[in-house]
Formats: structure tokens, sequence, C-alpha cells
């Protein structure tokens, strides 16, 4: 049972940069769902080692830090890169095991799902996974009371914005706050957003990152930590890949999200490494103080 707003305990972050990259290959992604069913995953062009051994090497020459919120199908065929990552000091942490939306899936297999891609993980590591998010953001208020019974401590797949088609909503959310504990043991980190004219426009990551103009978005950053909040920023290992295979999308709208600035966000992400100090997603929670 979710409580009320008011009673919701508060985590008052530092105003540090969080970077978190959710490991999944292309013909996984929601925007390409309806064009590469799922039983063709197998026959695919695989591009998520090399793509996230780039990413590593980038974040090892700034000094970065990140989350990576490993797909369970991933790690299961490829223990090595999952190895790669704990070994450079980044945080291994789960995004389930099969990429499917958590509100078509329902609690029993969500349940089933979380806990394959757990102790996937955790065979490879030999350490906690104590983090989640989501695919595609679709987290749910019952979700949350399933991934605190299966072991995790923190859920990051709150993204509070504007409307989207696909993202989950959490509700009892205290307003404007970017961390907060939903359930006993179970913390809650928000993917950064700005608010602008009245509405919170998505900043973290994503498409977003690949549209605007670069300095448009460092100033949107910046403008995030001056306000004393942190920034928390995602990523996929196939957003840096421009040579992946084209695919046609069922619609117009999905195809754009997908495909729009691949070529340019490597350099991109690569600039916004060097901006700033990287920490990972469990480093910031835990410096946060719990208030109210």
């Amino acid at each position: 049972m979710a409580a009320p707003q008011s009673l919701l305990p508060r985590i008052d972050l530092p105003a540090r940069a969080a970077m978190s990259i959710d490991v999944e290959d292309w013909f996984q992604v929601q925007n390409l769902a309806g064009s590469i069913p799922r039983d063709t995953w197998e026959s695919r062009d695989r591009r998520v080692v090399i793509n996230t051994d780039r990413m590593l090497d980038m974040m090892a020459e700034a000094g970065a830090r990140s989350t990576c919120f490993v797909l369970g199908w991933v790690a299961e065929r490829h223990p090595d890169l999952v190895r790669r990552i704990a070994a450079a000091g980044h945080e291994v942490a789960s995004h389930g095991y099969g990429h499917e939306l958590i509100y078509e899936i329902g609690p029993d297999r969500f349940r089933e799902d979380i806990r394959r891609a757990k102790g996937i993980l955790e065979g490879i590591t030999g350490t906690p996974v104590l983090g989640y998010r989501a695919p595609n953001f679709s987290i749910t208020d019952w979700a949350l009371d399933v991934l605190a019974e299966e072991g995790h401590s923190y859920d990051s797949s709150s993204f509070p914005v504007v409307a989207h088609d696909r993202y989950g909503r959490l509700t009892n959310a205290p307003s404007g706050r970017c961390a907060y504990q939903p359930r006993p043991g179970l913390d809650e980190v928000c993917v950064s957003s700005l608010r602008l004219m009245g509405r919170d426009i998505p900043w973290g990551g994503g498409a977003w990152f690949r549209l605007f103009p670069y300095p448009v978005f460092q100033w949107g950053v910046q403008r995030i930590l001056s306000q004393g909040r942190p920034f928390v920023f995602y990523i996929h290992p196939w957003e840096i890949d421009a040579g992946q295979p084209r695919v046609r999308c069922a619609r117009r709208s999905h195809e754009l999200r997908h495909y729009t600035n691949l070529a340019a966000c490597g350099p991109r992400w690569q600039r916004l490494l060097r901006s700033r100090t990287w920490c990972t997603i469990g480093e910031l929670l835990g410096q946060g103080r719990r208030i109210g």
C-alpha cells in the first residue's frame, strides 16, 4: 500500500552529476518492437559488446563512473562484458531480463523477470545487485512492492515529465523531489527534468540529448545543479552507433526517436563526460540524507 505523499520520506541528495547506461542492444529497443519480433533476437547482429566497450574506454579517459543497468538477456550471453564493467569500477545494476513493459506483463511475470536478471548478474559479479531501472521507464506502483520484496534497495525508473506514450507513472510522489522513499527499504531516484514554462521537460538523456544543441543542453544541466539538485543522466550503447542496421518503424515518431543524430551522439557524450565529475547512482544515494 502506497503511503500518502506527505508521509513519504524524502531524500536530500547532493548537487552532483550521476551517469547511468541502460545496457541493451539495438534490436531490443521498444521503438523498434513493432518491426523486430522477439523470436528473431538470437539471429540479429549483436553490437552491444563493442559499443559498451567503447563507452567504457571513453569513461576511463574522462575519469567518469557510471551505474550500468544491464539487461539480463545481454548478461547471460556476454558475461565477460559484465565483468569488465565491474572491474572498471562501475556499478552493475539490473534492467530486468527481457526488456518488456512492466504494465503489460503483470506482477507474476515481472517478479520472474527481475529475479532471473538479478540472479544472473550476481552470479557473474559475485556482489549484490541493488539498483533497478524499468524498460522504457514503465514503472508502476505495484512494481515497487515486488522490487523491495526481491531485494532491490533502489529504483531509478521514474521520469516525471510531460506526457509520453510508454512511460509509467508513480502516484504520491513528492512534488519537485529528485529522490524519495516510496516503500520501506526502497529508494526512488528520478531521472532529471527541467521545469520550463510550467512544464517538466525531459533533460536526462535519450532523444532529447541528441536533439537539443549541445550548449543548450549544458545550460540546462548547469541550471539543475545550480538549484542544488542532482543531475541524473542516462544513455544506451546503441545511441553512439550510427552504423547499426536500419529498420522501418511502424510509427514515424518512433523512427525519429531512435535514429535522430546518432552520428553526433558519441562525440557529444564524450564532451559531456569531460565537462564535469560523474558518480554512480549508488554513490549519489550514499551521500543523501533522509528527511521528512
